[in-house]
């Protein structure tokens, strides 16, 4: 029965507000209640209820308001509703965007924007979106994101109104009456603008930022606008036939900057914040709207306005307070943006704005740059960036200001982060590139000089050429020209001496100015360009007499002042003298030999006649510096010796750069002099840092000679010493040769305990990376007495470690084990009655000791020393060592090996320990010397003693194998542990046991049996047979095969004895057949099978141990097999004839299986004398006569055959094989038209890819794929350049390209390598190829696509463009080939249909990366309506690619299908609108039933 609620009682006082809300759910629900326009009527309830409630009219309870939120957003959500308006029913309604709760509000905004009849609610009243815009802040968690798709919603329903707004002047209005603060307010500044959001806004910001930008670029820089921009900001009125609409729009720009300066729509301390943002993006805006060609001026005449919104614009004026280092970096990013806008997009041109515009950009720039300079901000990057674009637009924006542009950006500047640095760098380089373009390098250095020369606080300074600015001038320096360099060396000589000089003595700051000239002038002259013998006459003679005025006027004097110092005196004065008088004599040195050696007219001029000032000395030897005395020199070593600074380092490279010069001068046979000369000068330099490296502690340099301080200094001694060992080392003495490998040895970086740490961003030069490079270098092996020297002290160490772990009374474990108490290695190489200890007594005393418990016991910190010392022993070359030293190490390994852990030890650490041990034990019995270990132990006795310690070791270690008893100990072995047994074996077998006296199982053998010793007998005389099958059928049923059941298997089951010797007979009488038969040519298929089968009863007839045969004799060629001559000839026969037996199927699986078989006889082909593994194959594929269809016949075998050639080579021969390949890939193959050389190289990249390979190998092939797929990328692109076609070679490298990619899933680790195959897919040509070809190359197209989207798919998420350009043309290539034609029938219908299925099968996989392609899938259908439109398609095909893009349409969300419908051209809207129709009909529907019944 019907019932009617009167609306009195939802209004009434008495009814509770709980029943109220039931009632009114109830009547919205039920059916039967009767309430004239119901719907209208409980909504405007809801509605008025909330308003009386925020209105302070109504006292509600929290959860009554939460409950009447629900209620309208349960109704706005209903079917019922959406059906009544679906109907044409008109509901009305209001609703205002509250700060409270935000998650119900939002869910009814949500339903109100989802349904297109109510979302007029926001569209049509545009000042209810700055409610919803300024609802963020009170989001917080789940709701932001909730926010987000609100105001997604919003905009999107505001921007299709925008669209079809004509009227320019209203849309502006709007916007920046309502839209434009809310856009710009801390709501969406924080979370947008500014680049800041939150976690749960993080998705939706791209997308946010696009709509609030259309918003603002549709409202207020519209292309209509344009005129009155002009008018106000260029003084243009506007032109007659554009008065119109606009003639009241007279500001807009000052309107725009207005709303952005209004200070009250946002919090105060988020505004400046907000400001600096939206300047950034309003400009952008308009010049994305605006710039083109004539319209600069009107762009730049808006950033002055948008600057001056900008707190750091109004410093000058002093209206503002002093901004934070913060403040500085936001306002300043900003500022570079603007500065970056207008270099970027060539706003200024210097003549065009001097000419036309009065300098007007020049002197707003002008401007900028006195801010940034009055200003500095040291410590922001970028200031430095901004100064830097400035520099770039003019440089004479900044030369008024270039004194203080240097001072506060270089000279004084103090920085220490990172990334400032850089950016300072930067700038210096930008600031020298542009001066020596301009030819005013010394024009700059004038400045240079002065800002050094400043009155200043000096001890404050940083070094004036740190590593980023000496970059800078360095590169500057190698472009000037000589003329420059030589007026830039005398402005410093004359600052030098006419501000420097004469005020020197005894004052600190001039002091450390000298120092600063000093380093200045040193680095302009080191690294400048060194005249040479075509240097003009007169640039030679200037240059010469600037080194003498230089050495004359600068460097004796300040030496002079190091030799009578004015009184005691302050130390730092004395200090900075010393290092700016050593570092200018070093600088003159090194220039002067340079130039003696480079320049014959300067060496010319010095052996004419002596420098002025110069001193002769009684000695021929080169002094250190000429004009000063040796015992001049002995008072300034002393000096110098006092600091660890620039001037230390510089004395010894003067003292380096004396040995240079007395070798050059002396040559290969020095004089007594000489050498007592060179030995002194080198002892010198070593000496000069001993007690500076002894400390142990040093910061890391950065290769600069001025920056040297105490802390860098041993860094810096360490390098130069060396970098110069080759000169050094024959020259020192033994001791000082021990103290070098001893620092060498205890300087070298340690594996970290920790994880790893991050790379220096900047690099730096350390004692380890130093001593690391001499430990890595090729040069260390060839200096002897330091190579030797190190070994001694590494063995010495070594040595130490397991003393201090000796447990008891040393005395007795000193005459067991001596190598550890004797420092002469040679002691234990000696064996025999000549030895101090026979090599029994050694075996002895270690045997003992290991089994009645080690003696020497490692806790966890010496052993993780050991373990240590042990990588260092790793990093040496153990192949080259002498005997002596070899012996010695090997017993040192050994005791360490046999060494037990301690207690404090984890059984991880004592297994990488061991395992270390055993890995250097192997190393070194693979060495040279190797035999010297058997001079002291017997090799039986070796692997007795290791065994032993072995099962103890991992009884110890507790390791759980999956066998029992004692054999489990043997599962723990250490791989070196495994190894070094057989070593030792194999050696001793080399020496001491008779030819074949062990027998191995060769595991490569398919047969079950061993190889033998082939008998020396006769072979029976007998008539010919008429063929050469039947013997060998003999031979083959005779030959026992593991598994193979053959007719007279139980027979000879039952005389096992009896078939050795007829199988021996078999095979002698099949040779002597079968002799004659191979001499008379080219074998035939029959031939190759019978000896093939011969060869292999030949290897089966010795029978395993036990087995009851007898050991044939061997032949008379030392070989086990009875017809080795046969094989030979036979083998031989095949190398020539392989080609042509390429041709014959069947021939050339016979030669196949008897090239594996000899391959498998190794005394048919000692090592070294097998032709390398591509021999065989090559000579098939490189062959022009082989045809293709044969290739693909034999290719199997072929593969066969490379598999056991590869696995009888050796590295070298897989190393030839890769050589081969990319030799047969190289470009000019395809230039001069040898496609068979192509061809054999791609069909050998298919044969190794499926070959199984060792490790090694797999390595090497992997290492070679970059090459090897950049290669395929040029073939292909010459193949398909080519006219018609070259398919022979794109259908290959398309198949090599599949393989590549899915063998290389885990192997190809550059993504770009993986990018590349996108290069040759698109420039495969789909569009002109005939219908068969067109079959075979569209599979092989979708088969390298559907492998990288397998098999690689990060590398495909980087790339989806790529991917999707190429997958579209193959749907395109479909359309093309499956439209209906006008001629012609439906022949080849079947081979595009397969072509579209495989469409159909990419759009599903695509379909199942919902998350991957859902962004993409609207532009995907868009691709596919606009082509399809253009064809008719025949109904098979047009089913298969539909079915495919109904599986991307299921990826679209509604507001794809808006997006497609509104932007898709008239006509294609007409094809979309059709397909959607089909889709949701046909397929959705489908689906949708599908689920239903579904589990």
């Amino acid at each position: 029965m019907a019932t009617n609620i009167p609306n009195w009682q939802l209004k009434s006082k008495r009814t509770s507000w709980e029943d109220k809300l039931k009632l009114a759910h109830f009547a919205w629900i039920s059916h039967q209640c009767i309430l004239p326009n119901k719907e209208q009527v409980l909504l405007d309830w809801a509605r008025q209820s909330l308003v009386s409630f925020y209105k302070k009219k109504l006292e509600l309870k929290e959860d009554i308001v939460e409950r009447l939120w629900v209620y309208i957003d349960n109704v706005l959500r209903s079917k019922k509703l959406q059906r009544l308006l679906k109907d044409g029913k008109t509901v009305t309604l209001q609703v205002s965007l509250v700060k409270t709760h935000v998650g119900s509000v939002l869910s009814c905004c949500q339903a109100i924007l989802s349904t297109p009849a109510l979302a007029v609610t926001y569209t049509a009243r545009q000042e209810l979106l700055p409610a919803v815009l300024g609802g963020l802040p009170a989001a917080r968690g789940a709701a932001v994101a909730q926010l987000f798709e609100v105001i997604h919603l919003a905009l999107g329903r505001y921007l299709s109104v925008q669209q079809q707004q004509v009227n320019p002047r209203r849309a502006f209005g709007e916007v920046t009456g309502h839209l434009l603060q809310p856009c710009l307010a801390p709501a969406l500044g924080g979370h947008v603008g500014a680049g800041r959001p939150g976690p749960a806004a993080a998705g939706a910001e791209p997308g946010l930022r696009s709509q609030l930008e259309a918003v603002l670029r549709g409202g207020v820089f519209q292309a209509e606008l344009l005129p009155s921009y002009k008018e106000e900001l260029l003084d243009q009125p506007p032109e007659d036939g554009k008065m119109g609409a606009m003639k009241n729009l007279l500001a807009p720009a000052d309107t725009v900057i207005a709303r952005l300066a209004d200070a009250g729509y946002c919090e105060p301390p988020l505004r400046a914040a907000v400001v600096a943002s939206s300047v950034a993006l309003l400009y952008k805006l308009f010049l994305d709207a605006y710039l083109k060609e004539g319209t600069q001026l009107l762009c730049f005449q808006l950033l002055p306005r948008l600057f001056g919104c900008l707190r750091v614009a109004r410093l000058r004026e002093g209206s503002e307070p002093a901004l934070s280092t913060s403040d500085w970096t936001a306002e300043l990013l900003v500022v570079e943006q603007l500065l970056t806008s207008v270099a970027g997009n060539n706003i200024y041109n210097i003549a065009a704005d001097r000419i036309r515009h009065g300098e007007a950009q020049f002197r707003f720039y002008r401007r900028v740059a006195e801010l940034l300079v009055s200003h500095a901000q040291a410590s922001v990057p970028a200031w430095f960036r901004c100064l830097r674009v400035l520099l770039s637009l003019n440089h004479l924006i900044l030369e008024p200001d270039l004194d203080d542009l240097l001072a506060s950006a270089w000279i004084d500047a103090d920085v220490a982060e990172s990334r400032t640095r850089k950016a300072q760098e930067a700038l210096v380089h930008t600031l020298f590139q542009t001066y020596a373009k301009l030819r005013q390098v010394p024009r700059l250095f004038e400045e240079v000089l002065g800002v050094i020369c400043r009155p200043a606080a000096d001890a404050l300074r940083p070094p004036v050429l740190a590593a980023g600015p000496a970059s800078a001038l360095r590169d500057c320096l190698l472009d000037l020209p000589l003329s420059q360099i030589l007026d830039t060396w005398a402005l410093v000589l004359e600052k030098f001496q006419a501000a420097v000089l004469p005020c020197l003595r005894g004052d600190v700051d001039m002091a450390l100015k000298a120092l600063s000239l000093s380093a200045l002038l040193h680095c302009v002259l080191v690294h400048a360009r060194c005249p040479d013998a075509g240097t003009p006459l007169p640039v030679v003679r200037r240059t010469r007499a600037a080194m003498e005025r230089m050495l004359r006027e600068l460097v004796q004097p300040l030496l002079g002042l190091l030799l009578a110092p004015p009184g005691p005196g302050p130390e730092p004065w004395l200090q900075k003298v010393s290092d700016a008088a050593l570092l200018l004599a070093h600088a003159w040195a090194q220039v002067d030999a340079a130039l003696s050696l480079n320049c014959s007219q300067y060496r010319a001029a010095s052996s004419s006649g002596a420098l002025v000032g110069e001193t002769p000395e009684c000695s021929r030897l080169p002094p250190l510096l000429p004009g000063v005395e040796a015992r001049c020199w002995r008072k300034i070593a002393k000096v110098a010796a006092r600091f660890d600074s620039v001037g230390r380092y510089c004395l010894e490279q003067l003292y380096l750069q004396k040995v240079k010069r007395t070798l050059v001068q002396t040559g290969s046979s020095p004089s007594e002099e000489a050498l007592q000369t060179l030995r002194a000068d080198a002892a010198y330099i070593l000496g000069s840092g001993r007690d500076s490296l002894t400390r142990g502690t040093a910061a890391p340099w950065d290769g600069q000679v001025g920056t040297v301080s105490a802390g860098t200094y041993p860094v810096a001694h360490w390098h130069l010493v060396v970098s110069n060992l080759t000169i050094l080392v024959p020259y020192l003495g033994p001791g000082d040769v021990r103290y070098l490998a001893g620092v060498l040895l205890r300087t070298l970086p340690r594996a970290p305990d920790g994880p790893a740490e991050e790379e220096e961003e900047e690099p730096q030069v350390t004692l380890g990376k130093i001593s690391e490079a001499v430990l890595l270098s090729p040069v260390f092996p060839e200096l002897p007495s330091l190579h030797a020297a190190f070994l001694t002290r590494l063995a010495e160490d070594c040595a130490g470690v397991l003393r201090a772990g000796a447990r008891g009374d040393p005395g007795p474990l000193r005459q067991q084990l001596p190598w550890l108490f004797e420092e002469d290695p040679g002691t234990f190489a000696k064996a025999g009655p000549e030895g101090t200890e026979p090599r029994g007594d050694v075996a002895r005393n270690l045997l003992s000791l290991v089994q009645g418990g080690f003696p020497i016991r490692l806790e966890e910190e010496p052993l993780g020393r050991l373990l240590g010392l042990l990588e260092v022993v790793s990093a040496l070359q153990l192949d080259s060592l002498a005997a002596p030293r070899h012996a010695r190490y090997f017993l040192l390994l050994l005791s360490a090996a046999l060494a037990s852990p301690g207690g404090s030890c984890a059984p991880s650490l004592a297994l990488t320990f061991l395992t270390a041990c055993y890995r250097l034990l192997g190393c070194l019995q693979r060495a040279k010397s190797a035999r010297s270990v058997l001079k002291v132990m017997y090799a039986s006795d070796l692997c007795e003693i290791v065994l032993t310690s072995l099962f103890g070791a991992c009884r110890r270690l507790r390791v759980d194998g999956d066998v029992d008893g004692d054999a489990a100990p043997v599962a723990g072995v250490p791989p070196g542990g495994r190894d070094l047994p057989g070593a030792a074996s194999a050696d001793a077998g080399a020496g001491e046991a008779q030819p074949g006296a062990q027998l191995r199982e060769d595991p490569r053998l398919p047969l079950g049996v061993r190889r033998v010793h082939g008998g020396g007998q006769g072979h029976p005389a007998g008539e010919q047979p008429p063929g050469p099958a039947a013997p060998a059928g003999v031979a083959d049923r005779l030959v026992p095969r593991p598994g193979a059941r053959r007719p007279g298997a139980e027979a000879a089951a039952e005389a096992p004895e009896a078939l050795p010797g007829l199988l021996r007979q078999a095979v002698l009488r099949t040779g002597a057949v079968l002799q004659p038969w191979a001499a008379r040519g080219p074998p035939p298929a029959a031939l190759l099978a019978a000896v093939s089968t011969l060869l292999e009863a030949d290897l089966g007839q010795h029978p395993g141990p036990g087995g009851g045969g007898t050991e044939p004799s061997q032949a008379p060629d030392g070989t086990r097999l009875s017809h080795p001559a046969l094989y030979r000839s036979v083998y031989s026969q095949l190398l020539a004839e392989l080609p042509a037996l390429a041709r014959d199927a069947p021939a050339f699986q016979a030669a196949a299986r008897f090239l594996t078989l000899f391959l498998l006889a190794p005394e048919l082909h000692p090592r070294g004398s097998l032709s390398s593994p591509p021999c065989f194959t090559l000579t098939v594929l490189a062959d022009p006569a082989v045809p293709a269809l044969a290739i693909e016949a034999i290719e199997p075998h072929l593969g066969a055959l490379l598999a056991h050639l590869l696995e009888a080579g050796t590295t070298e021969d897989f190393r030839t094989v890769l050589q081969c390949v990319l030799r047969g890939l190289d470009l000019r193959n395809a230039w001069s038209a040898d496609r068979p050389a192509i061809l054999s190289a791609l069909t050998l990249i298919k044969l190794l890819l499926d070959c199984p390979v060792s490790e090694k190998q797999a390595s090497l092939f992997w290492r070679a794929s970059p090459q090897i797929i950049t290669a395929l990328t040029l073939q292909n692109r010459e193949a398909c350049q080519e006219q018609p076609v070259a398919l022979a070679v794109v259908e290959p490298v398309l198949d090599v390209l599949a393989a590549l990619l899915r063998r290389g899933e885990e192997a190809i680790r550059n993504p770009h390598h993986v990018s590349l195959a996108f290069s040759i897919l698109l420039a495969v040509p789909l569009d002109r190829l005939p219908p068969p070809e067109y079959g075979r190359v569209f599979p092989r197209v979708h088969s390298v696509l559907f492998t990288i989207l397998q098999c690689h798919p990060k590398v495909m998420l980087k790339a989806v463009p790529s991917f999707l350009n190429c997958f579209h043309r193959l749907v395109l290539s479909v359309m093309r080939e499956g439209r209906q034609k006008d001629k012609g029938g439906v022949e080849d219908l079947s081979g595009v249909l397969a072509c579209a299925r495989l469409v159909e099968r990419m759009y599903s996989h695509l379909a199942a990366r919902a998350e991957d392609f859902a962004v993409f899938s609207p532009f995907m259908v868009a691709q596919y309506v606009t082509e399809v439109q253009k064809v008719t398609l025949y109904p098979a095909v047009k089913g298969h690619l539909q079915e495919g893009i109904y599986l991307i349409l299921d990826l679209c969300i509604e507001p794809d299908v808006q997006f497609l419908r509104a932007a898709l051209p008239p006509g294609v809207r007409d094809g979309f609108k059709a397909l959607h129709n089909d889709y949701v009909k046909y397929h959705r529907a489908k689906h949708e039933g599908e689920r239903r019944y579904a589990v």
